[in-house]
């Protein structure tokens, strides 16, 4: 799409990092006006992405300074531009990761937009018109209809806001390995990492019926899994007894951790042509060992987010299985301490930011969360 001259107007307040330090503080900026194919979207909740700590601190060195953090949105439409008629104002909706695209590419049409070459992110990206993008860090956001969806009416709105990040980053490489299908034979699914995208991971397979095997460094862990979230087996990958004890059992195996690990031992875990599936971003290479791809006639892959159609289908299902995310909620004079906490992998699960400062009370007027997605104030 051809680049358009900004019409930035409309004053937002939010919060930047403005250098490497990465401390966050008071913002006020511009946003364009709302154009005939977007929706001005009132900010309420906006979860934090370990991606944001990254993008914070540049440590990706890609950062684009102030940058306003953000791609878990959930808020309410105040208004909509002429050629908008699928989204109507006062609507529950969420923003994720993408803000523009091509269009035009097989991705693009294919609706697996986020796999577009031109790919423009929700903040640190360069929109259509040539402006930064700034992410949910803000009590308002401008976005194009075509990368809005829908929040069931049922899901608390902070608990929901995860979403559109952790959660469709497990859903699409589940649902293309046809684990969200209703089928009569269960598979043996293996989740390494019991974190935001991991704990998400393990109701979005239950809810199936699989066999569900938790992956993890951490003893400490093991009877949340089982206890809480309903988890079947627990695998401490550290005792070598357990891991080989566990050898060729499982299906299927997603990966969700974003530090650095040789994945040759979670390999041999997999049964014959079973499938590994990498979704964390570990800023290193990660080993790979041929011989449990060999012997094993294993397959690696990777997988990033989801389509909008296939967001979309992600919220809904969440809406009829009332899946959420367990998070804890903060103010915004508490994103400093909640980022520092979350280089530290110090949250269960998720944080979530209340930008309306609507405290326990989600934009359905009920105090928020449940046995699915509950908040702690830290």
């Amino acid at each position: 799409m051809a680049q358009t001259t900004p019409n930035h107007t409309q004053v937002v307040s939010g919060w930047a990092a403005h250098d490497t330090s990465g401390k966050m503080t008071p913002y006020v900026f511009k946003r364009r006006e709302n154009g005939v194919d977007d929706v001005t979207i009132k900010v309420l909740f906006c979860g934090m992405c370990h991606t944001d700590l990254h993008h914070v601190r540049n440590d990706w060195g890609i950062t684009m300074y102030p940058v306003v953090p953000g791609h878990e949105i959930t808020g309410v439409i105040t208004k909509v531009g002429e050629n908008v008629k699928r989204l109507k104002v006062g609507e529950k909706v969420g923003v994720g990761c993408l803000a523009a695209s091509c269009l035009e590419c097989e991705f693009c049409k294919d609706d697996q937009e986020n796999y577009c070459d031109q790919i423009q992110f929700t903040y640190n990206g360069i929109f259509w018109d040539g402006s930064i993008t700034y992410g949910g860090y803000s009590n308002m956001l401008v976005a194009d209809q075509r990368y809005v969806v829908r929040v069931p009416e049922n899901l608390p709105m902070d608990a929901a806001a995860p979403l559109l990040c952790a959660g469709i980053t497990v859903y699409s490489p589940m649902m293309d390995n046809k684990l969200l299908e209703t089928t009569s034979s269960p598979k043996r699914v293996g989740i390494v990492g019991l974190g935001g995208l991991g704990h998400v991971a393990v109701k979005f397979a239950k809810a199936f019926q699989h066999h569900v095997t938790i992956i993890s460094t951490s003893p400490s862990k093991q009877s949340e899994a089982l206890h809480r979230l309903g988890a079947d087996d627990f695998i401490l990958s550290t005792d070598p007894s357990q891991m080989q004890a566990k050898k060729r059992s499982l299906d299927f195996i997603l990966d969700t951790v974003s530090g650095y690990h040789s994945i040759g031992p979670t390999l041999e875990l997999l049964k014959v042509n079973g499938v590994l599936v990498i979704v964390g971003a570990p800023d290193k290479p990660i080993a790979l060992p041929s011989f449990p791809l060999i012997f094993g006639k294993r397959v690696v892959k990777g997988s990033m987010t989801g389509g909008m159609k296939e967001t979309q289908e992600m919220m809904d299902l969440c809406g009829k299985y009332n899946i959420t995310c367990d998070i804890e909620l903060v103010t915004p004079d508490q994103i400093n301490d909640a980022l520092d906490r979350l280089s530290k992998n110090d949250v269960r699960y998720r944080f979530v930011i209340d930008i309306a400062g609507s405290g326990n009370e989600n934009s359905n007027g009920d105090v928020a969360g449940n046995e699915n997605g509950k908040n702690v104030q830290p």
